[in-house]
């Protein structure tokens, strides 16, 4: 897990850069739940969704209001690079104990296809977390 440590005025405006109102690219042939790069093997892409590729860390953000949960989860993403991280868990929940809409779920995933460094997702399989998570494949380095 990433060490808890204060967030510089650099890394607070690389943060700031995380949009909520982010659009991305509908030329992204699949399902929305779902985001690849051009030129990721779709053999990898299968291990991914199956759960095959080895999850080196996870970050669980239950019970994070959504500014909390966008810092965290770009300091775990830098700390999983900083690492060398291939392959991690975001759970962001489902939402059921909320008598409001999910919310980190959609917003997990618009910051996700913000980082350059991620190079796809896709929901959990069910023994991971189902629809309650993502798995994340890294940039290596």
């Amino acid at each position: 897990k990433p060490t808890k440590r204060p967030i510089l005025a650099d890394e607070q405006q690389a943060v700031d850069t995380l949009s909520d109102e982010f659009e991305p690219h509908s030329d992204n042939n699949q399902e929305s739940d779902s985001f690849a790069r051009p030129g990721i093997q779709k053999q990898l892409l299968k291990k991914l969704r199956l759960g095959k590729v080895p999850i080196e860390d996870e970050l669980d953000l239950h019970g994070y209001r959504v500014e909390q949960a966008r810092q965290i989860l770009w300091a775990f993403l830098n700390h999983s690079r900083e690492h060398g991280l291939r392959c991690v868990r975001i759970i962001h929940g489902k939402g059921l104990s909320s008598q409001q809409p999910p919310v980190l779920r959609g917003k997990t995933r618009h910051w996700l296809q913000q980082r350059d460094d991620v190079l796809a997702f896709c929901p959990a399989h069910r023994s991971g977390g189902g629809d309650g998570a993502v798995y994340v494949l890294l940039k290596r380095g």
